[in-house]
């Protein structure tokens, strides 16, 4: 028991010091385009250069984890995503180099992400892994929300690049700590030369996970990219003439979403995974479809509805993650979550231009049902999901 704890103590701070980088640069966006005098085209670029970089290498990412030992590649990814990002902060002047260092610290951090999980299901049983889980998971939206937070206060102070620096740095410094801390669980078959069986994609139960999944991502990434230029709007932002005050809601909600992850894993271990999926996507689905229309709200009214959006966007990532790792083989789980995550990250890049055509046809009334569609396809899943199991 207390090496599990360690071993869950340890991966989350993996993922909590490289979530930093992921979202750092976002939080000073207007400083750099200012700087370089970036179009937002560029600027746009250069923040979907990290996700690139993630999507390319999360399937070897995950199939290097069940051939060989997890916490090795977990220790490589935290290194490689610190270094590419402090050299971002040190030596980046414009759209080539900011593109290709982004894209290299985004190839890094898929070495953590599906990894860490991957280890994780090695040493927690499936009576307690949905709550491992989702603490790990949870941490990397809590690691996530404070970039916005450390990033934001750093630039004030300072500058950009030691904004990009300080909440760099220490993915380094736990890459040895990962290695010197934990070791692989004993049943982990590292000689097995398996490769990922294409039969698990007949497997129904593992492709309504990752459906769900993707329908989760398509709502949680619609509004993480649009949520802050939305608040700017509204009548309780609007006059500070400011975005710091509702950049750091922005933080303050993905930090919560990082209790909701948590929430979700434990339910998901006291209810069931199915139901866990239901009420997260449905309460995240009923806030998404009203929500454009709530810019008139006093402040403390409308930054309470934000964090309870927070809360509920994030519910059933823990519990689909976890399902994933119950569908399939034990030897093949780090590329299935692999397979989940290269599908659930590719909406990411379709969910944020449906908002934007919607916005630019009818205001952000419309905009805000276009990702509860996805959340409610999400339950239709569910329901899929619970049908075939019954039918077993």
């Amino acid at each position: 028991m207390r090496e599990r704890r360690r071993v869950l103590v340890v991966a989350s701070l993996a993922v909590f010091f490289s979530a930093l980088v992921w979202f750092n640069y976002s939080a000073v966006i207007p400083l750099i385009v200012m700087e370089w005098g970036l179009s937002g085209l560029a600027a746009g670029l250069i923040f979907a250069a990290f996700q690139a970089g993630y999507l390319v290498m999360v399937v070897p990412a995950g199939r290097l984890a069940d051939r060989y030992s997890p916490r090795y590649v977990i220790a490589v990814g935290a290194m490689g995503t610190g270094l590419s990002a402090l050299l971002f902060a040190a030596v980046a002047d414009g759209i080539l180099a900011g593109f290709l260092l982004r894209f290299l610290s985004g190839s890094f951090m898929a070495g953590v992400y599906v990894p860490g999980m991957r280890f994780l299901s090695d040493w927690f049983p499936a009576s307690v892994r949905g709550r491992a889980i989702g603490l790990f998971v949870g941490v990397l939206e809590f690691g996530s929300g404070l970039s916005f937070v450390f990033a934001t206060v750093a630039a004030e102070i300072v500058d950009w690049r030691v904004a990009i620096g300080v909440t760099s740095v220490g993915a380094v410094f736990v890459a040895p700590v990962t290695l010197a801390l934990t070791r692989d669980h004993p049943d982990h078959d590292r000689d097995s030369e398996s490769g990922f069986e294409l039969s698990v994609l007949r497997n129904r139960e593992f492709l309504c996970a990752v459906g769900i999944y993707s329908f989760h991502n398509w709502e949680l990434f619609g509004v993480r990219n649009w949520l802050l230029a939305f608040l700017v709007t509204t009548p309780a932002f609007a006059a500070g003439g400011s975005t710091v005050i509702p950049g750091l809601l922005v933080g303050a909600m993905i930090v919560v979403g990082g209790v909701g992850n948590v929430t979700g894993g434990w339910l998901s271990d006291r209810l069931n995974r199915a139901r866990t999926l239901g009420l997260g996507l449905g309460a995240s689905a009923a806030i998404s479809s009203v929500f454009g229309l709530l810019g008139s709200l006093p402040l403390a009214l409308l930054a309470a509805v934000t964090l309870v959006y927070g809360f509920v966007l994030s519910m059933d990532s823990a519990p689909t993650s976890t399902l994933v790792t119950e569908t399939v083989a034990d030897e093949h789980v780090g590329t299935a979550l692999s397979v989940q995550s290269l599908f659930g990250f590719s909406t990411t890049v379709v969910s944020p231009v449906v908002f934007g055509l919607a916005l630019d046809r009818a205001g952000y009334a419309a905009a805000f049902p276009t990702l509860a569609l996805g959340a409610l396809l999400g339950v239709l899943l569910v329901g899929v999901l619970v049908w075939l199991r019954r039918s077993e």
